[in-house]
């Protein structure tokens, strides 16, 4: 990081600013959680799946915006569901592991800034 050419005047300012740049809003659309579970069964046999495309998708893109590995992508949807006092639990890992390759994950390029806000809406 170089140096700036004016020399800092409001400090006050200046430090918020720096504590700012760790912040993270985390947004979930009420239309997503109500889509977190499936709802009805498949009409064949066996066990339907627990969790809805729309999850698993969601579970990746955090997995791939945060570069973390599953069992971290886990805890961090638990412990976000915890604070945010949301009736939710993500996906377990070895589910989301076999679910990954029928999913289609739509990555965008990664952005120059840091991440600030991040939503999740009914699309993932």
């Amino acid at each position: 990081m170089g140096t700036s050419l004016q020399p800092i005047t409001n400090w006050p300012k200046y430090n918020k600013s720096l504590i700012n740049r760790g912040s993270l809003t985390f947004w979930v659309d009420a239309e997503a959680m109500s889509n977190w579970f499936h709802h009805d069964h498949h009409g064949r046999r066996g066990r339907s799946q627990l969790y809805t495309d729309q999850t698993i998708c969601t579970f990746l893109m955090l997995k791939g915006i945060f570069n973390l590995t599953l069992r971290a992508t886990q805890g961090l949807l638990d412990s976000l569901f915890e604070l945010m006092n949301v009736p939710l639990c993500a996906p377990d890992y070895s589910c989301v592991s076999k679910r990954a390759r029928t999913v289609t994950v739509a990555y965008r390029q990664p952005p120059k800034e840091r991440i600030t806000d991040l939503v999740i809406d009914a699309l993932g």
